[in-house]
């Protein structure tokens, strides 16, 4: 890929994940580690466009996503709204040479996921998609420990996933209970983090067998937003784990993940997604535990990143540095559309398995 010039940036979609990635985009051009302009705001509802505006001090305001793609000089957007609309604007901005960073899930359906993925490299831009797991400490620490010598054999990890329904709350995304606009419930919209986390850590998934069901009572919520997904996956080494992924009504209860990973000579645990702690024990001795801390300066000597960087990643700003550092610099980001298609696939295979009540292939990469 060619250089292009200092990041401008617009953003489309002010709601719950617009305001988490415009806080990250203001944090890192504050840091003055990388170069930008946050120029761009539009969403359908004007005034939270307005709102977004009056802290960024964007100067294109809207709620036209075309008044956007045409501002001058923007060479970036970032795609924050409902999954139903990310294919048009994903293809929109491929078709103007726009690095583009698209929240997940990418699509509704596996076709237009493709379809996107074809759009976006045939372009040859900049493309990233939103699997912030990726850039978690915890993660990224348990993955490196999981490499140690003496585990023996991987025999199984589980991964309980659960928040309440998010039509509400400081999600308040009514839109997740419309099966035509999500395409599905926890698992595609919420799970497909997990899947992509499980393939990182685990290796590729070759056969899932997978249950939903859907128990809302919730009124506007479509049947076919299944709220409960159960995933057996079978790996290519041979090991199988699996997934439950819950959307509840216990409305003070945080989003949580619990994470626990048996080796044949070794346990690991974590109940936090991004900065720990994590649990672990050998042979032999008392379960131990590093905390946020000694994770976090892990983190940083695995990453390569200290200083200001560090404390960036310290604060779940360094997904959106690391999507702008690389439109600076005119390189492949990470992770990728084609990353996220390969979670898709699995996750299509899952609804394909729990639809037949069988087990089923994933088709390979």
């Amino acid at each position: 890929m060619a250089p292009v010039p200092t990041p401008i940036v617009g953003l489309i979609g002010c709601g719950h994940i617009g305001q988490f990635h415009s806080r990250n985009l203001r944090g890192s051009l504050r840091s003055e580690l990388v170069p930008g302009e946050y120029v761009a705001v539009c969403d359908r509802a004007i005034e939270r466009a307005e709102s977004f505006a009056g802290i960024t001090g964007a100067k294109v305001v809207t709620a036209d996503a075309e008044v956007v793609f045409a501002t001058p000089g923007l060479n970036a957007v970032y795609i924050c709204t409902e999954t139903a609309e990310h294919p048009a604007l994903v293809k929109r901005a491929a078709e103007l040479g726009l690095a583009v960073f698209c929240e997940k899930p990418l699509a509704k359906t596996l076709n237009d996921v493709e379809e996107m993925v074809t759009a976006v490299e045939k372009a040859g831009v900049v493309n990233q998609v939103g699997l912030v797991l990726r850039y978690s400490p915890v993660f990224t620490v348990l993955k490196d420990m999981m490499s140690g010598p003496g585990l023996g054999p991987l025999l199984t990890a589980h991964l309980r996933d659960d928040q309440f329904f998010p039509i509400r709350g400081h999600y308040g995304s009514s839109w997740r209970g419309k099966f035509d606009r999500a395409g599905g419930g926890t698992l595609i919209e919420h799970s497909i983090h997990d899947v992509d986390l499980f393939r990182w850590l685990f290796g590729e998934v070759e056969r899932v067998r997978c249950h939903t069901r859907f128990t809302s009572a919730d009124a506007g919520v479509d049947p076919g937003v299944e709220d409960v997904a159960v995933a057996t996956f079978q790996h290519a080494g041979g090991h199988q784990t699996t997934l439950s992924s819950i959307w509840h009504a216990l409305d003070d209860r945080p989003s949580t993940r619990h994470l626990e990973v048996f080796f044949e000579g070794g346990y690991f645990a974590t109940d936090h997604d991004f900065i720990g702690p994590i649990r672990y024990q050998g042979r032999r001795g008392p379960v131990e535990e590093i905390g946020a801390d000694e994770v976090l300066a892990r983190y940083g000597k695995i990453a390569g990143l200290e200083g200001e960087l560090l404390q960036l990643a310290g604060r779940g700003m360094y997904e959106d540095f690391a999507f702008l550092e690389c439109v600076n610099e005119g390189r492949a980001a990470f992770p990728d559309f084609r990353t996220a298609l390969r979670a898709h696939v699995v996750v299509d295979a899952c609804y394909r398995s729990a639809a037949g009540s069988q087990e089923v292939d994933v088709p390979k990469p």
